[in-house]
């Protein structure tokens, strides 16, 4: 199982909403993940527990995790194919 986390600036409405697509895009893809959510400034004291951090492109490149975690960058949070495309491309599906 994969520890993987939706980030957005607030922590509120768009990293609840990317939390349920990548939960369903994971579980489409056969891959079981914890998946959880939070803002910007909660997520740059704890990346190095995740295995894949998903945020949007203007976000992403704040986010520093641990050797092993995967940062995403995402133009559209809710395109599942891109979502999809992006995993394949860093090996996670």
């Amino acid at each position: 199982m994969i520890k993987v986390l939706a980030v957005c600036g607030s922590g509120m409405g768009t990293s609840m909403i990317m939390k349920l697509k990548v939960g369903k895009v994971l579980q489409k893809l056969g891959i079981q993940a914890d998946v959880n959510s939070c803002s910007l400034g909660e997520a740059k004291s704890g990346l190095a527990n995740y295995d894949l951090v998903i945020a949007s492109t203007h976000i992403a490149p704040e986010l520093k995790g641990g050797p092993n975690t995967k940062i995403v960058g995402l133009l559209n949070l809710l395109d599942e194919k891109e979502l999809e495309g992006k995993l394949k491309e860093i090996g996670i599906a």
